[in-house]
């Protein structure tokens, strides 16, 4: 059922912060992003490549600018003089008169709040998606054998293909590369992960995901699906507290060092030790470490569903 305009404001406040409670969580915030921001921005500038630190801002949308935004998440009302800034913010409206009231914001203070309405308006298809992922993929049991084999998939043949990160050696070389991928079974469930694969690698995965099926395969232990947290968390925009936005980004950028870890990449000019996983010792590793980040994603993916309950409450 498609959300229809209401008279009275979707989401009700249920938080009111004051400036001295906002603020120190809108610089902590920014000063978290830059940890990670500046550094790529200062590449970026020098035309410097980094096989790792620059995935979450290349492959991902997100600019840093707008990652650098702190937003409080829907049904938080932020009270003070810089929150008036927030009403020039896609998103964010000023408190009715009634809300006013029933918030105890005195007369005269500016109070702001996510538009619920509007937001859901312009972003309805973008919620229920996200909502669909997030839940189905939580009930799906984890698979754990993939072995990163997908960044392996992605250069297969390569003297024919080509290397899709051509500024990097491959560890086993190009005839070693393609034994691994011939001597191993590949199931990857992740479409974003599956689309990249050398044609001729393609037919070697048991599955053949599209992005129509991406609703019915994503897994909880797939590392691509777990990084994909961070990709949720900021479509859903200023509905999403940036701390749990950043508890997302981070824990993508651990799972990429470890993605990138056990690829066929020679990194260690970069100061990255790789996980064998052509070997029993490598596999094992891999496992262990997948699991605790499938832990680690189960726990967020599940704070996100909770973030987003109420806008999704008011379209089902």
């Amino acid at each position: 059922m498609p959300f229809r305009a209401q008279a009275a404001p979707v989401v009700v406040p249920r938080l009111v912060l004051t400036e001295d409670e906002w603020l120190p969580r809108a610089r902590a915030h920014s000063e978290r992003v830059a940890r990670f921001a500046e550094p790529f921005i200062a590449r970026r500038n020098a035309r410097k490549k980094h096989p790792v630190e620059d995935f979450l801002f290349t492959y991902y949308t997100h600019k840093p600018g707008q990652l650098g935004r702190w937003h409080p998440g829907a049904g938080v009302v932020l009270v003070g003089e810089a929150a008036a800034e927030r009403l020039g913010w896609k998103h964010y409206r000023a408190l009715t008169d009634a809300e006013r009231e029933a918030a105890g914001v005195a007369e005269g203070q500016h109070a702001v709040v996510l538009d619920a309405e509007g937001y859901l308006r312009e972003r309805e298809e973008t919620v229920r998606f996200c909502a669909l992922i997030l839940r189905g993929t939580a009930e799906r049991p984890a698979q754990f054998g993939c072995f990163g084999l997908h960044e392996w998939a992605m250069v297969y043949h390569s003297e024919k293909f080509g290397i899709r990160h051509e500024y990097l050696p491959l560890r086993l070389g190009a005839e070693g590369t393609d034994r691994v991928v011939e001597e191993n079974r590949i199931r990857c469930t992740h479409f974003d992960a599956f689309r990249f694969y050398t044609p001729d690698a393609a037919p070697r995965n048991e599955l053949q995901p599209t992005r129509e099926t991406q609703r019915v395969l994503e897994q909880p232990g797939c590392l691509h699906a777990n990084m994909d947290l961070y990709k949720w968390a900021y479509k859903l925009g200023p509905a999403v507290p940036g701390e749990l936005l950043m508890d997302c980004f981070e824990l993508a950028w651990r799972v990429r060092e470890m993605d990138m870890q056990a690829s066929p990449y020679d990194l260690a000019e970069w100061g990255y030790k790789p996980i064998p996983i052509e070997t029993p010792a490598g596999k094992a590793a891999y496992v262990e470490k997948q699991r605790a980040f499938a832990a680690e994603a189960a726990a967020l993916r599940e704070r996100l569903t909770t973030a987003i309950a109420p806008l999704v409450g008011v379209l089902t």
